[in-house]
Formats: C-alpha cells, structure tokens, sequence
C-alpha cells in the first residue's frame, strides 16, 4: 500500500512531463516571440463559420491556452480545475479568450482525438478545443512553442507576443498575469 501509494505520487511529477531542456540545448518555452501556429488537426466547440484556430484569431484579447493530455494526473489535479475557474471567472469578459488543445507526446492510443470532447464534457468546459500530435507526427504546438510536457500553459498579449510558456501556472498568477495585460 505504502509502495502504490508513492509511485502515485510520484507520477504525478513525472507522466507527461519532459526535461526543462529541448533535444537541441535550447530553455523550453518561447516567451517574448510572437506567437506560432498551432497545428490542430481536430477541433471541437470551433466558433461559427470557423474549420481551424491559431493564435492570430485572437489579436486584440489576452489568449490562455492551455496544453493537456487526457491521461496527464497533473492536468487533472491542476490544470483543468485553473482553467475551469478562470473560464468561469472571464465569462463576461470580452478581452479574455480561452483555447485548450490536447497535445499528444506519449501514450497516443490513450489520447485519441475523441478524448478531447470528454475532457471538454468532464470539466463543463464551452470553449474551443484541439487536438495536436499523433504517433507519425509530432505535436505542432510542442516543436513550435518547445513545450516541456503536460500541463503547460501558454498566456499571448493582445498583440500575439507570448507572455508566459510554462508548466502549469496558479490560478492566482494567471490572474494577475491576465489583468496586467489586460491593461497594456
């Protein structure tokens, strides 16, 4: 009991999560640059008239996007509740926009495009979401934006500039982060 107990938790740091370094050398994440495509192959929950998002649709409103894996402990203990609260939080607001993409690295039989319509149903979440990776190809999103793993959380000005590429982020943070932009 002790043993699963600890392999438990100890899961939860480390399924779904990579080295802070690329395979290059280079730091994770691109903050500062402006933001990159995204390369979802499958969407759900698209706004009308839309067949595909990137980071452009969004110019003009702070973006959140957060990265998951439907299998990732750390998205459901902490990414998906933060997300939750700050959709709910933000839901009036018109300079605050949401986008959530399943970014596939790992384990890509249990983290099928249809997984992300569960998730989205799972947390009473109504806002676009994606799906980026297969086991022939990469995840966009990941090469692009040179994510760690899962649950990463990507914040973009209104401008398109990324402001924030990292592990999962405080609700707390997010927020202040948000506001801060929301004034710039």
């Amino acid at each position: 009991m002790k043993i699963s107990i600890l392999l438990a938790s100890l899961s939860l740091f480390t399924v779904g999560t990579l080295s802070s370094v690329t395979a290059q050398g280079q730091k994770r994440g691109v903050e500062g640059l402006p933001a990159g495509e995204w390369g979802a192959t499958h969407w759900i929950q698209l706004p009308e008239g839309k067949k595909n998002l990137s980071a452009k649709d969004y110019e003009g409103k702070v973006l959140y996007l957060y990265c998951f894996q439907s299998w990732c402990p750390g998205c459901h203990k902490h990414g998906f509740p933060t997300l939750k609260a700050l959709t709910q939080n933000y839901a009036k607001t018109d300079d605050v926009a949401f986008v959530s993409i399943q970014t596939v690295f790992e384990g890509h039989g249990s983290n099928p495009p249809s997984r992300v319509a569960e998730m989205a149903k799972r947390y009473g979440l109504k806002i676009p979401m994606g799906h980026s990776g297969t086991s022939d190809k990469r995840s966009v999103l990941m090469s692009k934006y040179r994510t760690g793993g899962t649950p990463w959380t990507i914040i973009i000005d209104k401008k398109g500039v990324v402001r924030f590429n990292d592990f999962h982020i405080s609700q707390k943070n997010a927020t202040e982060l948000i506001e801060k932009l929301r004034k710039e």
